[in-house]
């Protein structure tokens, strides 16, 4: 939304995707809003659209139909930043050459080509999750905001809450709690439920795997809970192997939250299918193909048995329930 002539941040703001009918982000049946853009650059990131706040050009070779039966591409970009390699007769993407555009995609029949983030208004986005009012009312679901860091956009994602607020949906937010503390803040007050990425406690290995330290998302955490003591808080861990899949790491996390009086814990399996998006996106896979494995049935029963009497856990959670019959 232009004011002025100018964009103004307030009214909208770059989305990457809105999912319906999820589960397992907040109370009920929920709608995502993924808004562009995150301060870390995890090296396990499964949404590496995520990280940038403007828009992507990705390519998904897969889908291509070829320069000799299709050529749209071509033909769109006036910069020349779209070629045929000679090696493979393949669509390539020349990203120094690229203005971002994005003519090419508007022309590819096939999708092969897309843009990951359009700017949304406020609006746009409140009619396409008001459209799954039904379920919310049913289930005390409603609207989640996640991302990336969905905190990055902080006035939009504040009019998102808001405007949620005002037509009477519920609200919760998924954070990795690198973000100024008055901004974080403002959406608890928002928010009926908090989720927060605490991904592990020693700074040196954090920034290393995440490319920041974790002091002011620790010192976050402890203020929120502080502050905002009646608020659904649920600290998440990724279980990431060879990062933090130890009994050491996942400790230390269950020392913090211990306490933490009234927040919840969550430990998510690591997993790949964000992968194939860097390839899209021209990118290196930051652990490598073969890097890491899924977290092993063995750890993952190690852990749950250590842990499965902290009142912390969510016992429904799909993970531990499967964890704890198994064990």
């Amino acid at each position: 939304m232009l004011t002025n002539g100018a964009f103004d941040p307030t009214r909208s703001g770059y989305v990457f995707n809105i999912q319906r009918y999820t589960l397992h982000d907040g109370p009920g049946i929920r709608t995502m809003v993924f808004l562009n853009g995150c301060p870390l650059r995890c090296r396990w990131c499964s949404n590496p659209e995520s990280q940038h706040l403007l828009p992507e050009l990705a390519l998904n070779a897969k889908k291509c139909i070829g320069r000799d039966e299709c050529g749209a591409c071509l033909r769109a970009c006036s910069p020349g930043a779209i070629t045929r390699s000679e090696e493979d007769g393949k669509i390539r993407i020349d990203r120094l050459r690229c203005n971002l555009c994005f003519d090419c995609a508007a022309e590819c029949p096939s999708e092969g080509l897309h843009v990951f983030g359009t700017l949304r208004s406020v609006d746009e986005v409140m009619s396409a999750v008001e459209a799954d009012g039904i379920f919310f009312g049913r289930s005390g679901g409603g609207l989640t905001l996640s991302g990336g860091e969905p905190l990055v956009q902080s006035e939009f994602a504040l009019s998102l809450l808001r405007e949620a607020k005002l037509r009477r949906i519920d609200t919760a937010i998924e954070t990795c709690g690198y973000v100024d503390w008055p901004v974080l803040r403002d959406a608890a007050r928002l928010s009926n439920t908090v989720f927060f990425d605490i991904k592990c406690l020693n700074a040196a290995k954090h920034k290393e795997f995440t490319g920041v330290d974790n002091s002011v998302i620790l010192a976050n955490l402890r203020t929120l809970v502080s502050e905002f003591p009646q608020l659904a808080i649920t600290v998440r861990t990724p279980l990431i192997p060879g990062f933090n899949d130890s009994v050491e790491d996942i400790s230390a996390v269950i020392g913090l939250v211990s306490g933490l009086p009234g927040v919840r814990y969550e430990l998510l399996p690591y997993h790949r299918l964000g992968t194939p998006k860097y390839e899209y996106l021209g990118r290196e896979y930051p652990l490598g193909a073969a890097a890491l494995d899924p977290a092993t049935e063995l750890t993952i029963k190690k852990l749950a048995k250590q842990f499965s009497d902290s009142r912390h856990f969510k016992k429904e959670d799909s993970l531990w329930s499967n964890c704890l019959s198994q064990s």
